[in-house]
């Protein structure tokens, strides 16, 4: 599908006040992983917490930041050696992701309707992949929100309260 630059513009607009309004929420899910819980996981083939937290965080900011550049490059997506719990995950979320929404803030039309490259495996819009950048953390924030409570942690309200939260 293509759009015209004012039409990308704002749909993008709409979108990324939606990433906005995510964030605080993922910020409160990432933070509420209890701290010596980190490498639970409720199967041997499902991710740790930790990591699954920071695969959260450390994807939405490449998302947004590939989508400004206008193409995805593999890089490194390694946890930096201080983030030890969710709580620091939560904290380099906060301080990393809103520069990075900012930045697409401030672009024109015609970088969301230009056609960005995925890694060399397809080629879509950069409306795609905001949508599908917002998808992919909120997928993976309700993964991570199922595995809090049985983690002995207190689940956040996401959409309203929660069980732990009323």
């Amino acid at each position: 599908m293509s759009f015209t630059n004012d039409e990308a513009r704002l749909i993008a607009g709409y979108l990324l006040s939606q990433y906005e309004q995510e964030m605080e929420t993922t910020k409160k899910v990432l933070g509420a992983v209890p701290e010596g819980q980190e490498a639970w996981a409720p199967d041997p083939r499902s991710t740790p917490a930790l990591k699954l937290a920071w695969h959260i965080a450390s994807a939405e900011k490449w998302f947004l930041d590939s989508i400004a550049q206008g193409k995805f490059e593999a890089g490194d997506s390694s946890m930096p050696a201080g983030i030890r719990t969710g709580a620091d995950v939560a904290a380099w979320y906060a301080e990393s992701v809103p520069p990075s929404l900012a930045r697409l803030k401030e672009l024109p039309g015609e970088a969301f309707a230009r056609e960005v490259d995925f890694l060399g495996m397809g080629r879509a819009s950069g409306l795609f992949f905001l949508a599908l950048g917002l998808k992919h953390s909120i997928h993976h924030r309700g993964q991570l929100s199922a595995y809090i409570r049985p983690m002995g942690g207190k689940v956040p309200g996401i959409y309203g309260p929660s069980g732990d939260s009323a």
